[in-house]
């Protein structure tokens, strides 16, 4: 196994991404395609293979903590935070969702039935701007409190401009 292999190995341990660990190995700036087709090739070479088992070995070794033993310690966590003096609710409650946390039970599930379409908003009556006469939109504006007699060629412009904006 050469330098730059056991250097892909370790990285690719400590990232989880063949990519990222193959250009800090070789220490390259090659195209995202070339960098993907090597670091694939690391991920199939014997040695590397080899390799990385017993780094994984050693990782899993040195961090022997398995799910059950956090359980474990939040279970007593929990007990100890209820038969204090004062009882320890919050804590309590803390360590009852930390083992929550853990099992994947704090997962809100949301059930969908049957196909999902969005929501139709229905205008009744409402007609649309562009088609609107001059003596309309004068109507509409006044109803929003806008003096059209004011800036009658604003108006004018306004629903020319509209009607030749929507043909």
């Amino acid at each position: 196994m050469t330098i730059k292999q056991e250097l892909f190995a370790q990285a690719y341990i400590e990232t989880g991404n063949a990519s990222e660990a193959y250009k800090s190995a070789y220490n390259t700036q090659a195209n995202a395609n070339t960098v993907n087709r090597k670091a694939s090739q690391l991920l199939k070479h014997p040695e590397v293979i080899k390799r990385l088992a017993d780094l994984q070995a050693i990782h899993r070794q040195r961090h022997k903590l398995t799910i059950d033993d956090i359980l474990q310690e939040l279970e007593d966590a929990r007990q100890k935070a209820l038969k204090a003096e004062t009882p320890q609710c919050g804590a309590a409650i803390s360590a009852t969702m930390g083992k929550a946390k853990l099992l994947g039970l704090d997962k809100q599930i949301i059930e969908h039935k049957g196909i999902l379409t969005p929501p139709v908003f229905n205008f009744v009556g409402v007609k649309p701007v562009r088609d609107l006469t001059e003596d309309e939109l004068r109507a509409e504006l006044a109803k929003l409190g806008i003096d059209s007699k004011a800036n009658t060629k604003q108006v004018a412009d306004m629903a020319s401009n509209t009607n030749r904006n929507y043909q």
